[in-house]
Parts: structure tokens; sequence; C-alpha cells
């Protein structure tokens, strides 16, 4: 059974926090799907990701592509094939209990200053541990990484 780390953002946007969550995934040997509920802002991190330093690549691709089962990073608007031990959910995309422990990991990335976001991110936290998921709260509020609260689950 995996656990549910919730990564609230609150200095950086996500286009620049996802790549360090995203390269510590790969690192551990995981593949990650990215799940957004929203295309066109796939289409958007992307580019974003495709933007990033070149000593920094970062292998990923866009859902609907020949290769996606062999891609490490896919970023998808729902079911993905490329056999992930991670998923992350990004702009209050749905994750359910049967995602968290089918998964190594799920994270739940959520920003500070879109509207409704916190209110969301609450929402999926209560009904995941209510579920009996074990969580983490991790908030970048004094510049870095700090775990802020936890749930062992069930």
């Amino acid at each position: 059974m995996g656990k549910v780390m919730f990564y609230h953002l609150t200095q950086r946007p996500l286009e620049a926090a996802l790549p360090q969550l995203l390269d510590a995934s790969l690192s551990r040997g995981w593949r990650v799907a990215v799940r957004g509920p929203d295309r066109g802002r796939l289409e958007w991190l992307d580019e974003k990701l495709w933007q990033g330093p070149e000593e920094r690549f970062l292998p990923h691709g866009l859902a609907g592509g020949a290769h996606d089962a062999h891609q490490p990073v896919l970023l998808t608007e729902g079911p993905t094939s490329n056999n992930p031990a991670c998923l992350m959910a990004i702009d209050g995309a749905e994750v359910s209990a049967a995602d968290v422990n089918a998964l190594e990991r799920v994270c739940i990335l959520f920003n500070e200053f879109e509207d409704g976001a916190v209110a969301h991110a609450r929402t999926q936290w209560k009904a995941l541990t209510d579920a009996g998921c074990a969580a983490e709260y991790w908030s970048e509020a004094g510049g870095r990484w700090e775990k802020k609260a936890e749930s062992a689950g069930a």
C-alpha cells in the first residue's frame, strides 16, 4: 500500500517545483504519471518541461503518442499506459484511495494562489485519510520542503 503526499506550493509555481519532484521520483527508478484535468494545461506544462536546462533534461511525453508505454514521465488527463509507480496530481485532478493503494506514491500538488486549491486539497486529504490512506502534508513556506503533518491511515 502506498502513501499520498500533499505538496503545498507557496514559493514557486508548478513549473518550477514539479521538475524537482519528478527528478526525485525518477532517481528512485519509478515511472511517473502526471495527471491534470485540462489538456491545454498539460500541453503548456509539456512545453515548460522541454524548456528546462539541458543538464537537467527531464524525459517525458504527452499522452496520446505512439510511445506512451515507454515514457518515464507521462502527462495525462486520465488512465496511464506507462505503468507508473508514482502519480502526481496537479490542478485539482481527482485521486482515489484505489490510486493510492495501487501505487508506491501519490503526490498532490496545489498552489496557494489558485482559487479554491487549498480547500480542494483539504477535501482530498479528508477523503483519502478517511479511506485509510497514509498521508503527509509538505509545505515550502520556509523556502524548502518541510513536513508539517501526517496521518498514519488505517
